[in-house]
């Protein structure tokens, strides 16, 4: 554990804990250890733990009385049982003491009786009072207890009232994170309704369990023979009951709503299990192992709960090497997207091989299950999804939370114009700034209630209830996630829905509709259907994804001494933009075992070394081609002659501005490369190394890392947690065909 130095704020105090139980203690002893301010005094009514607490250094000392104390303390820390709050605030207004230089703030699980006792005490709430609540403890109780590291890398909650001073919250601020907590804010009510259900609710139920079970008449076996998960559930049942009997107390009428809605959950369950119903178990199952993984990883993308530290994933990418071997890349993102999607609203069991277990694709599977679908997997990419019909979504609990997935978010803002529920779509803060108003404008156009950020941006509310009716829409540009999300509305919508592009896009939704038995019309750029048919469950079978596959072809074709076979990779016609523009600047690429699987033609792809020309891109070729261009850019780079792109204006509105970031690191590799407003012109030639900042685009950094195959020195590449959003094991395949990546994973403190 590392110290931390101390806070201007809290160098010249003395903090006065007030109770010496174990989270007392544990706060005085982090003080004192850290030396985060200048002296650290305690005050109990139990005189032996206030000795054994300067015995072992947890304190500096201990004044004779509460009012000697208080007097010498400028930041108050009120560490008694919940229910004795009251009774110690009334006791500390009688004192002869000048209140104008001191804060208060306690640790209690509840705050309305925090405020509730202030009122009663003081006669309103004093701008000198800030309330906390760390989320930290233990079963065991006393100040032997104490652990000066209990709050390192937990969070505090902080509960401000309106009339709670700047300056006072700061201190308070600033004595938990000279701790090492992760210091948030939020609102009274909301604090205790939600501690009600994530602490008190669970200690409630660990209580209840163990008392039924030790009542039972076999009592000694059941404890006796009691397994790892029960020990575990149990464990928290050995806490204090005296804190916990006044907790309860505190918080009686949220514990009791959770009660209430765990009662229904639990009933639920019980009619399940009794009937049968494997259906009701599995969903349930299913849903709570996915919620529990999935929901931390939200919750540090919510503005109130994003927490002060995260990690920073660097490449370091060596310079020179070849690449070699057989691989097979993850599966096509585009395709698992959609099979989700589909198959939860098919009737019957839908089975899915292939599926990309990247954080976008299981941001839409998480969000159907929100909706009620029940989903097993993924295992090994393998998904069941037990279909709900076009009209069987039930409203979620919350928003959407999508990740960074522009793909989801697009898509399903057509399906969800349609349902009978509101609903909110929400994302990361890469994803919130992306402008989605290609999408809700022609939505909008076909009677969706939808409603936006400033500029079209997320998160989306869309209001349910509303009667859609199918349009013809002539795209401005070519989109297919665009096309997608129009094509999924009109399958709820009165009439035809049709939409022309201007250029060729990826048809995998069209496909994807077919194999479910959706009757869809396409005919050149002219993809239509009518609203009011079903979705029949399929099997699907995920090709691998050509926009992975594609760093291996650029890296396959620019490092000398390459030959490398890409396995059964999805080559659909609207999807091979990066094979025709590289072969047209001069790449060595077969297709081999070519066959068609689920509908989706797919091959295995083999890539030798080759001298690279530049090229004018043909702009037909653009829109089959955009999400490869990150990597195609460093084959420019790499070409003989000037390369050309134009037309591509899309890539300016990616997860980052895709043609500002390749232009500004390619020209600190030494590169002749310049940004035009709809593409990039770039002059091959030589390349040295730099520091890159990839913007978070996963991308970006993984068209840096094949670069490095024909830099001169190494290659910095920064912000790389992203590319576990579409290629989850790139480092370890890149390894394993001759890359030479490292991965530095550092601590970030905002």
């Amino acid at each position: 554990m590392a110290d931390k130095p101390s806070l201007p704020l809290l160098s010249d105090s003395t903090v006065l804990v007030i109770g010496l139980g174990m989270i007392g203690g544990s706060l005085a002893a982090a003080l004192k250890q850290r030396h985060a301010c200048h002296r650290v005094l305690a005050w109990d009514r139990d005189r032996q733990s206030l000795a054994i607490a300067l015995e072992r250094g947890i304190i500096d000392s201990y004044p004779d009385s509460l009012e000697l104390a208080v007097d010498e303390a400028d930041i108050l820390v009120l560490a008694v049982p919940i229910l004795g709050i009251g009774s110690l605030l009334k006791e500390l207004v009688g004192l002869e003491v000048d209140w104008s230089r001191k804060v208060i703030t306690d640790v209690g699980s509840c705050k309305q009786i925090v405020l509730e006792s202030a009122r009663n005490a003081f006669g309103r709430l004093p701008e000198n009072l800030v309330p906390g609540h760390p989320i930290a403890g233990s079963e065991r109780s006393g100040v032997l207890a104490a652990n000066p590291d209990l709050f390192e890398a937990h969070k505090v909650i902080l509960t401000p009232t309106e009339q709670s001073a700047e300056k006072a919250i700061n201190r308070v601020t600033g004595l938990w994170a000279a701790c090492g907590a992760d210091v948030l804010h939020m609102d009274v009510a909301h604090h205790d309704e939600v501690l009600a259900k994530t602490s008190h609710l669970p200690h409630l139920l660990a209580f209840s369990l163990v008392d039924t079970l030790a009542g039972e008449k076999d009592n000694q076996d059941i404890f006796r023979y009691a397994a790892g998960g029960f020990r575990d559930f149990t464990r928290i049942a050995a806490s204090d009951p005296t804190m916990w009997h006044d907790v309860f107390q505190a918080n009686r009428q949220a514990v009791l709503e959770a009660l209430d809605a765990f009662r229904e959950g639990l009933d639920t369950l019980y009619q399940a299990v009794s009937s049968g119903d494997s259906q009701t178990m599995r969903g349930i199952f299913t849903r709570a192992r996915a919620a529990r993984e999935h929901f931390t990883s939200m919750l540090e993308n919510q503005a109130y709960l994003k927490p002060m530290t995260n990690s920073q994933l660097t490449y370091v990418a060596q310079p020179g090497g070849s690449v070699r071997g057989d691989i097979r890349v993850p599966g096509d993102k585009s395709i698992s997207h959609r099979s989700i999607m589909l198959g939860a609203l098919a009737q019957g069991v839908t089975e899915v091989d292939g599926f990309l277990e990247g954080e976008d694709a299981l941001a839409t599977l998480q969000a159907f299950r929100d909706m009620g679908v029940v989903i097993e997997g993924p295992h090994n990419g393998r998904v069941i999804i037990y279909g709900v019909g076009l009209y069987g979504l039930k409203q979620p609990a919350g928003p959407l939370y999508l990740g960074n997935a522009g793909t989801a978010m697009r898509l399903m803002a057509g399906l969800m114009a349609a349902q009978r529920f509101d609903v909110e779509l929400t994302g990361d803060e890469s994803l919130s700034k992306r402008p989605m108003g290609r999408v809700v404008d022609p939505l909008r156009d076909m009677g969706a209630e939808i409603e936006t950020m400033p500029e079209g941006r997320p998160p989306l509310k869309i209001h349910g209830g509303r009667s859609l009716k199918g349009v013809s829409y002539p795209m401005p540009m070519a989109s297919a996630q665009v096309k997608s999300c129009l094509l999924l509305a009109g399958l709820y919508a009165e009439g035809e829905t049709s939409v022309t592009e201007p250029g060729v896009t990826r048809d995998h939704t069209e496909r994807m509709l077919s194999g479910f038995g959706y009757p869809v019309a396409v005919e050149a750029n002219h993809a239509a259907l009518s609203g009011g048919g079903s979705l029949t469950a399929t099997t699907i079978d995920i090709p691998a994804d050509i926009s992975s596959a594609a760093f291996f072809m650029v890296a396959a074709s620019i490092a000398p001494d390459s030959d490398v076979l890409l396995k059964h990779v999805g080559i659909n016609p609207t999807r091979t933009g990066v094979i025709d523009i590289l072969r047209l600047m001069g790449a060595d690429i077969t297709l081999d075992n070519e066959q068609t699987v689920g509908g989706e033609p797919v091959a295995d792809i083999r890539v030798r070394s080759a001298q690279l020309k530049g090229i004018e891109i043909p702009q037909e070729l653009v829109p089959l081609a955009i999400d490869e261009f990150p990597v195609l850019f460093v084959a420019a780079a790499c070409a003989e002659g000037k390369t050309l792109l134009r037309g591509a204006e899309e890539l300016r509105v990616k997860e980052s501005d895709r043609i500002q970031s390749m232009a500004d690191g390619l020209q600190a590799l030494g590169v002749d490369a310049r940004p035009l407003p709809d593409g990039i012109e770039i002059l091959g030639g030589d390349m040295g190394g730099a520091t890159i900042d990839s913007h978070g685009d996963h991308r970006i950094a993984m068209a840096f890392a094949v670069a490095a195959l024909r830099a001169s020195d190494e290659i910095i590449i920064k912000d790389c947690s992203n590319v576990a959003t579409s290629f989850p094991n790139f480092v370890e395949l890149a390894d394993s065909v001759g890359f030479r990546l490292k991965v530095i994973e550092k601590i970030r403190r905002d």
